[in-house]
C-alpha cells in the first residue's frame, strides 16, 4: 500500500515555505508606481502586510483635487488581520512538515490557493471602490471617468502612468505556493511520472516550457497609435498623419507616443533619467501601421515633409528603402544613424 507520509524532499521545501511567509509580512506585499511628467522618479505606493508605505500623503494630496478616497490603513480592516493570516499559514506549513503526513500538505495547498484568490478579489475590490467612488464636488472632474487602479500591469489613468506589480513580499508568496505545489505534485507522483516519460508527454512539456520562455522573452507589442485623437507627448500636436508617428516603451510599459522621430528624439534626450525600450514607428508604405524601429530601413529627406520636420520615414524591408532612397538621390540608414 502507498505510504501516507512525505519525503523529507516536500518537508524542506514546506520549511522554506513557512520561512518566506514569515518574511512577507514584514516586507512590501505590493508596490503601485505612478508615474508623470511632473513626477519623472515617479510616486511609490508600498503595501505591506499591515500598513501602506511610500508617498502616501502626496498622492493623498494629489488624489484630493480628483475626489479620490485619502488612503489610511486604519480604514482597512484587511491590515488588522492580514498579518495573522499569513502568519498562520506559515504555522500549517511547518506543521504540515513536522507530522509529515499528505493529508496536510493536501489541505494546506488549497486553502492556501483559496486564500491567495479570495486576497486577489478583496483587492481588485478595494481598486475598484477607490476609482470609482468619487466626491462629488471635487475641483477637478472627467465625466464618465473613474480612476482604478490595475490589478497587475499597467494603465494610463490621466497623465500618470500606473504601474502595479508584486513587491518582494508578493513574489514570497507566489513562491512559497509554487513550493507547496511542486510538494503536491511530487507527493502524488504527477512530478516522477513526468519526468520519467520520455515522450510525448514529456516532449509536450519541453515545447510547453519553450513556449512559456518565448512569450517571456517577446519585446513590448506596439500599443496602435490613434490617428487624429492621440497627441504627441513632446509637442503636443494630435497625431494626425500615419507615416510618420512613433512611440516607445519604459521598463513599466508606460508607451509614449510622437508624431514624428523627431520629436521621439528630442524627448529622450531630454530626461535621460528615465530608460526608454521597445521602439516603433510607421510603416511609410503602410497607413497606421507600427514597425519595430530598431530593426527598420530609414530614408531621410526634405521632401518626405514629416509633421514636425524630422523628414525620416522608415520602411520594413531593405528593397523599398533602397527604391525610395535612389528617387531621392540619397542613402539607406539603419536605426544606429538615425537615431540622436
Amino acid at each position: 500500500m502507498p505510504t501516507s507520509n512525505i519525503s523529507d524532499l516536500s518537508k524542506i521545501l514546506l520549511i522554506f515555505a513557512a520561512v518566506m511567509l514569515v518574511i512577507a509580512i514584514f516586507v512590501p506585499i505590493w508596490y503601485i508606481d505612478f508615474d508623470a511628467p511632473q513626477y519623472p522618479e515617479g510616486l511609490k505606493l508600498f503595501i505591506y502586510s499591515y500598513k501602506i508605505g511610500g508617498e502616501v500623503d502626496i498622492i493623498n494630496g494629489l488624489n484630493h483635487y480628483i475626489g479620490m478616497q485619502t488612503l489610511h490603513a486604519e480604514n482597512f480592516i484587511e491590515f488588522t488581520v492580514l498579518p495573522y493570516l499569513i502568519g498562520f499559514f506559515a504555522l500549517f506549513s511547518l506543521a504540515a512538515a513536522i507530522i509529515g503526513k499528505k493529508k496536510w500538505l493536501y489541505a494546506l495547498l488549497i486553502a492556501f490557493f483559496l486564500f491567495g484568490i479570495l486576497s486577489m478579489i478583496d483587492f481588485w475590490r478595494w481598486e475598484y471602490d477607490y476609482g470609482h467612488n468619487l466626491d462629488p464636488t471635487a475641483a477637478i472632474q472627467v465625466p464618465g471617468m473613474s480612476y482604478q487602479p490595475p490589478l497587475i500591469g499597467y494603465k494610463q489613468l490621466l497623465n500618470f502612468g500606473v504601474y502595479s506589480m508584486p513587491a518582494l513580499g508578493g513574489w514570497l508568496f507566489i513562491v512559497s505556493g509554487l513550493l507547496m505545489l511542486v510538494a503536491a505534485l511530487f507527493e502524488a507522483g504527477y512530478l516522477k511520472r513526468l519526468l520519467n516519460r520520455r515522450a510525448p508527454t514529456g516532449v509536450a512539456f519541453i515545447a510547453l516550457a519553450t513556449g512559456f520562455a518565448l512569450v517571456a522573452c517577446t519585446p513590448e507589442k506596439p500599443q496602435p497609435i490613434k490617428l487624429n485623437y492621440d497627441n504627441c507627448v513632446h509637442c503636443k500636436m494630435t497625431i494626425a498623419d500615419g507615416k510618420f508617428g512613433c512611440e516607445m516603451f519604459n521598463p513599466k510599459g508606460r508607451c509614449y507616443k510622437f508624431d514624428d522621430l523627431k520629436c521621439l528624439f528630442a524627448y529622450r534626450q531630454a530626461n535621460t533619467q528615465t530608460a526608454f525600450e521597445a521602439f516603433f514607428v510607421h510603416d511609410y508604405t503602410q497607413n497606421n501601421v507600427l514597425i519595430n524601429a530598431e530593426t527598420a530601413f530609414y530614408v531621410e529627406a526634405a521632401a518626405l515633409k514629416s509633421p514636425m520636420a524630422g523628414n525620416v520615414a522608415a520602411f520594413g524591408d531593405k528593397e523599398s528603402a533602397e527604391r525610395y532612397a535612389q528617387q531621392q538621390n540619397t542613402t539607406v540608414k539603419n536605426w544606429n544613424e538615425v537615431n540622436y
